[in-house]
């Protein structure tokens, strides 16, 4: 029971802020319509209970007019019920779509907001493969057949008023149709109502018994399938290192093994969902005859007429079937709670990465009014709480030309990242000129799979920056074949060399101008002499930014004037001023 009221809590959490939100009116009239329509649709089936007692008794007195006249009924009940089941369908999806509009940009804004999705990154898998929580999950939890949240809502709401419609028919049937049995009659009040609420509470029970394992197994499912088709995006985006090494046979191994347990997983489903259907199937063949079995003694008895019986037959008909609903829906019910728990995890997620960039002790990055970059008091940390590097009373005035060393693993990345202020972990404190403009160039740039020319300008918006204006800084960065292709849009990070993207990648920076550029490596897989070049271009195009670099090559000595050395601080590695190691 603690399990149920959990699972609604997160589904009210999860869904009721949408009508709350900008779009509430529009969410609210779409909502209402497709809840009266529903309940317009139950009324409609009241009616074409009573018209079965009328139209059976006139077929059993052979009544030609009446006959007519129920036929005639029926055309119109059957035509309202048609043009009420076709709008429902289209402003339940209208809604449905809008619904998962608002939900999709608001997962994406909290996954994207401040770097959140790099920190939910940092502390582990609690949120992993946030592309199926966000395009898969979020779907399924709106729509997902009928299990989803409108079909499942609607169809309790269904079974709710259904129940309280033909619960009082059924009563009243019960008075008019004494129980017998072997020729005895029993006036039990309300007997009808008793044996459809007996038959539904034994089906009920026995299908969670035996159902009930499947909610953890969908659970593992989804989160294996969505393994499998992580392994196989990472084999398309690594298919040049992979062939190189040949490891060929390694990933097909990895990728079987991954899918392994995808197909062990569908077999204890398979298994489950085979003793589940055994006891659904029986249970609903039954139910067909069912209510014959307990009315038909009264018919024979002549306590009623064939047109009672009928009647008898589908009020029962429609209160077992409302007592039965989690029995009818229990499958995809345990499809979408173990939706719910995926979205939940990724919620948990969220909040957990924001509340590290908050919760003391964090590195503070601040604006301020001095003309510098000041480290005051920091102390870097690993993820785990374990001392990484250190650095206070070093200052990076603009204008400077600053070149980062020291072994690898020192933390050197590490401390960009703290700069940009995407990681968290640690304290003290980094000051930031206010109006400076902060640019990172990492190893590897990231280019979006867009136009060349909105490629190279990103993150700002297409168009931003004149065409003729990329196409001139990428003939400068030394890919003249390119410059020609600025329209052309492709996947250029697996398109082009890592040197390549590393041309492209600097002529982003120029494009951007910051006033502060940081080169991680940003060179790395050039040769001495481009790599030389492109300093040089630097120089030329950002002549008053201040330009800090992590290398290892003693070349990049001639291009930098202060030395800022990583050197070891006991656990930890220290940043301070050293000497400039002129090139051999």
């Amino acid at each position: 029971m603690t399990g149920l009221f959990s699972t609604l809590a997160t589904v009210w959490r999860i869904a009721s802020p949408y009508f709350r939100s900008e779009d509430r009116w529009t969410a609210r009239i779409l909502l209402a319509a497709v809840i009266a329509i529903e309940l317009a649709i139950v009324g409609i089936t009241v009616l074409l209970n009573a018209w079965n007692a009328n139209f059976y008794n006139a077929l059993q007195d052979k009544n030609w007019d009446a006959f007519v006249y129920q036929l005639g009924y029926f055309c119109v009940l059957a035509a309202l019920y048609i043009a009420l089941a076709v709008y429902q369908l289209y402003l339940n999806q209208w809604l449905q779509i809008r619904w998962r509009t608002w939900l999709t940009q608001r997962y994406i804004d909290n996954w994207l907001l401040g770097a959140n999705h790099y920190r939910m990154q940092l502390l582990g898998d609690a949120a992993d493969n946030p592309d199926q929580r966000i395009a898969e999950d979020i779907r399924l939890f709106i729509d997902n057949g009928n299990s989803g949240i409108l079909a499942l809502g609607l169809g309790l709401l269904n079974s709710v008023v259904t129940l309280g419609s033909f619960v009082v028919i059924l009563w009243g049937l019960s008075a008019t149709a004494p129980l017998h049995i072997f020729g005895s009659v029993w006036n039990i009040p309300g007997y009808l109502v008793w044996a459809a609420l007996l038959y539904a509470v034994l089906g009920t029970v026995l299908t969670h018994l035996i159902g009930r394992p499947l909610i953890a197994l969908n659970f593992q499912q989804q989160h294996y399938e969505a393994d499998f088709r992580f392994n196989l995006v990472r084999v398309r985006e690594n298919s040049e290192q992979i062939a190189l090494l040949e490891g060929e046979r390694a990933e097909d191994t990895r990728l079987r093994s991954s899918f392994g347990r995808i197909a062990a997983n569908w077999m204890l489903i398979m298994t489950r969902t085979k003793r589940l259907t055994f006891l659904t199937a029986g249970y609903t063949q039954v139910s067909t005859v069912f209510p014959f079995i307990v009315g038909a003694p009264a018919y024979f008895a002549g306590a009623i007429q064939l047109g009672g019986l009928m009647q008898t037959s589908s009020a029962f008909g429609s209160v077992q079937n409302a007592l039965s609903f989690f029995i009818n829906v229990y499958r995809g019910l345990a499809e979408w709670r173990a939706v719910i728990a995926r979205l939940d995890g990724f919620d948990r997620a969220v909040v957990a990465a924001q509340a590290i960039a908050v919760t003391p002790p964090v590195i503070a990055v601040t604006r301020s009014e001095t003309p510098a970059i000041a480290f005051k008091d920091l102390a870097v940390q690993l993820p785990n709480g374990a001392p990484l590097v250190t650095a206070t009373g070093l200052t990076i005035a603009l204008g400077d030309k600053v070149l980062v060393s020291g072994p690898s693993g020192a933390g050197k990345s590490t401390l960009f990242r703290a700069l940009a202020g995407i990681w968290p972990f640690g304290s003290g404190s980094i000051a930031v000129p206010a109006k400076a403009k902060v640019m990172m160039l990492p190893q590897r740039p990231y280019f979006p799979i867009a136009p060349l020319a909105a490629a190279v300008a990103y993150p700002a918006e297409p168009g931003y920056y004149d065409s003729a204006r990329v196409a001139e800084l990428i003939v400068a960065v030394g890919l003249p074949a390119l410059a020609a292709r600025i329209d052309e849009e492709a996947h250029w990070n697996r398109m082009l060399s890592l040197g390549e993207q590393q041309r492209l990648g600097l002529a982003r920076a120029i494009l951007h101008a910051p006033d502060y550029l940081f080169l991680d490596e940003a060179t790395a897989s050039l040769d001495e002499p481009s790599e030389a070049a492109l300093y040089d271009l630097l120089a030329q195009r950002l002549t008053a930014a201040t330009i800090v670099s992590i290398g290892h090559r003693a070349t990049l000595a001639a291009f930098h004037r202060r030395r800022l050395a990583f050197t070891r601080d006991g656990d930890r590695f220290a940043l301070r001023e050293a000497e400039m190691t002129p090139a051999k």
